[in-house]
């Protein structure tokens, strides 16, 4: 799935560079601070992620939780971003062969205990899968 696409991290506030001191940044703990993801770096990931799962050979499928990727991103959580997301998700379902890596979209966010549960049956049936092959 895309669990915390949204993030980049980086070291204490004094470590994140000058270009990036204008984004939406919070600091998560006095060591950390993380930055929301723009619609235009999550082209670019979207793409980047579907050249790796397009070079599956097998047994992949994609999980998109609709609602949001992270803690942070969420209603009322400071890197909620639905445009951001959807330009992520665009980006992944222009790209990933859907004959190689099928795509599930689900209208929940990934923190949801449904799309965790989801999430861990399409992996045992893969699994299961994979031990008749054997």
């Amino acid at each position: 799935s895309v669990g915390a696409m949204d993030i980049v991290t980086f070291g204490p506030p004094h470590t994140v560079p000058d270009i990036y001191k204008d984004r939406n940044l919070h600091a998560h703990n006095p060591m950390i601070t993380i930055m929301r993801t723009n619609k235009e770096e999550n082209v670019r990931l979207g793409q980047r992620l579907a050249s790796k799962l397009n070079l599956s050979r097998g047994g992949a499928v994609l999980l998109l939780p609709l609602k949001g990727v992270s803690a942070m991103d969420q209603e009322g959580e400071p890197f909620y971003g639905p445009e951001e997301d959807q330009a992520l998700f665009d980006a992944l379902k222009q790209n990933v062969d859907i004959n190689r890596v099928p795509i599930i979209e689900m209208e929940n966010h990934i923190n949801d205990e449904v799309f965790g549960e989801a999430a861990a049956v399409i992996l045992m049936e893969m699994i299961a899968a994979m031990m008749i092959k054997q």
